[in-house]
């Protein structure tokens, strides 16, 4: 039988191959990679900001995680949590929290100690809204959230407008709970997003932008936590080709990988790789307010027209399963009943029809610039040619793709491929869909008042199945909008030095670099 490589398999190896040659000689030559004894990771973008109510995702968090204090933090792999400036943590009620901070906790930069009053500033900010009245991204993460009152130099009470029962899975333990200095931030003002002061393990020691972040032992720590590596070296390598190549050479020690090439490290001697499930969403998003889009029967078209099952099978390499919908199994909320919408070309034909688009209509989908968006792209291309809709790819780096979250940039995309990390209360994941996103991370620009209401119900009760409900609901509006193509909750892999021993919490998108530890 003969073989023949695939389009992807192709595409993947001309990118890893520019990027091997743009990264020349000086990961050879780093000192880190020879000692051997300096962990260095790779993240597939360069960091966007250092402020956390405005972050853009798991990078951000990480390095708030070594770089940062909260209340309390997650255990290495688990969701179960410990104390961390706190030498109390305790929930009074369903409304209350107490706590009270260990003594001499010192924030870097001569900022001087942790207190309540930074408590106060660092969570009371998620609420407060900028100069123009919008509130931070991350918002809705302290949406219970009444007021934090000081009762003395180290102690304090979080109270809460009514239950929040995810407030210790998104708020408190996650980098939503980041504890900042009020006095830094006052005085570095603009400064916030390029400068972290704050009391953890590490601090920043250098940030060249798309080159490196490295961390130092933060040598003023007075917490409990006790790290192993005096530098943890983070590199932006955004082709995840070069990565895995990058992995085999020694040159980076923990990254995640395409997991339909886990098998090109069966047998390395000095490498793990593994495979993980996902809970994560990856869906074509189709700009509700944008032109054709705007008619619910083109949309309607374009998610028969769209063949999920080619997009597992030629962008994800049948590593995968496709989606129904935003939550993932074994999430609370999991709609099992969801549609699945099976490709049906002369029924697309037929709404398009009467949409008054049979001639077709030009279009773009904007993507990432990796390779399993190109494919995921391509076929999406080739599917809506089919039903007379012409589709030009917009490809961008992370960099400028990410920043469309902000100042309302994405507002003229017309389609996008996009994947968004999930954590493990659901208004996580549902908060991105309010209303109050659009402008944001919305950019489906889908808008429900009822949506709305159930979000803010499911964020403040403690009542499992009326949470459940008011999730299902919420996902069969998002499907009455057609403006959701779902694609897969995804599959994670990492590959990993033999001699490192990483953590993570279970959702692997989110290392724990501050644990890591020699095997």
């Amino acid at each position: 039988m003969t073989t023949h490589p695939s389009r992807r398999a192709v595409i993947q190896g001309a990118a890893a191959i520019s990027s091997i040659a743009a990264l020349g000689t000086r990961w050879l030559t780093d000192p880190a990679f020879a000692a051997g004894k300096i962990p260095v990771l790779r993240y597939n973008r360069d960091l966007q900001t250092l402020d956390p109510p405005n972050r853009v995702g798991p990078l951000e968090e990480m390095i708030y995680n070594c770089c940062s204090q909260n209340l309390a933090r997650f255990k290495p792999n688990v969701l179960d949590y410990e104390l961390d400036a706190c030498s109390k943590l305790d929930q009074v009620s369903e409304t209350e929290i107490a706590f009270e901070l260990m003594p001499g906790q010192m924030f870097t930069g001569g900022y001087g100690e942790l207190t309540a009053e930074d408590v106060k500033f660092s969570i009371e900010r998620f609420r407060q809204p900028d100069k123009d009245g919008k509130l931070p991204a991350f918002a809705d993460d302290w949406l219970a959230l009444d007021k934090v009152e000081v009762t003395g130099t180290y102690t304090g009470r979080i109270l809460f407008k009514n239950p929040a029962p995810g407030i210790w899975m998104i708020g408190i333990c996650d980098a939503s709970g980041t504890l900042l200095s009020k006095k830094a931030y006052e005085a570095l003002g603009d400064k916030v997003a390029t400068t972290l002061i704050g009391s953890g393990p590490y601090v920043i020691k250098e940030w060249k932008p798309n080159e490196a972040i490295i961390l130092a032992r933060n040598p003023d720590y007075k917490g409990t936590l006790k790290t192993q590596f005096d530098e943890i070296h983070i590199r932006p390598i955004v082709d995840t080709k070069t990565a895995e190549l990058a992995v085999k050479a020694g040159e980076v020690h923990f990254s995640d990988i395409d997991p339909a090439n886990i098998k090109d490290f069966e047998g390395d001697a000095n490498v793990e790789a593994k495979k993980l499930p996902a809970i994560d969403y990856t869906w074509l998003a189709l700009n509700m307010e944008k032109g054709p889009l705007a008619d619910l029967k083109v949309r309607q078209a374009i998610r028969l027209a769209v063949d999920v099952e080619a997009i597992m099978a030629g962008a994800y390499s049948g590593t995968a399963e496709p989606s129904r919908a935003l939550l993932a199994p074994g999430l609370l909320g999991y709609w099992k009943d969801a549609p699945l919408y099976k490709r049906d070309v002369e029924k697309a034909k037929a709404l398009l029809a009467e949409a008054g688009q049979s001639g077709g209509f030009t279009t773009t989908i904007t993507i990432l610039n990796n390779t399993t968006d190109t494919a995921t792209a391509q076929i999406i291309q080739a599917n809506l040619a089919e039903v007379g809709i012409t589709v030009n790819i917009n490809t961008m780096d992370p960099g400028a793709y990410w920043a469309m979250g902000s100042d309302d940039k994405a507002k003229d995309i017309e389609m996008v491929i996009i994947q968004y990390l999930s954590k493990f209360d659901s208004t996580f994941q549902t908060q991105w869909f309010t209303s109050s996103q659009i402008g944001v991370w919305n950019w489906n620009r889908f808008g429900s008042p009822e949506f709305d209401e159930l979000h803010a119900k499911a964020a403040a009760t403690n009542d499992k199945a009326a949470r459940e409900a008011a999730f299902i609901r919420m996902q069969q509006l998002m499907d009455e909008s057609a403006s959701f193509v779902w694609i897969t909750h995804g599959v994670n892999a990492i590959a990993n030095a033999k001699w490192l021993k990483p953590a993570y919490l279970p959702n692997v998108t989110n290392p724990q670099p501050q644990y890591f530890s020699e095997a």
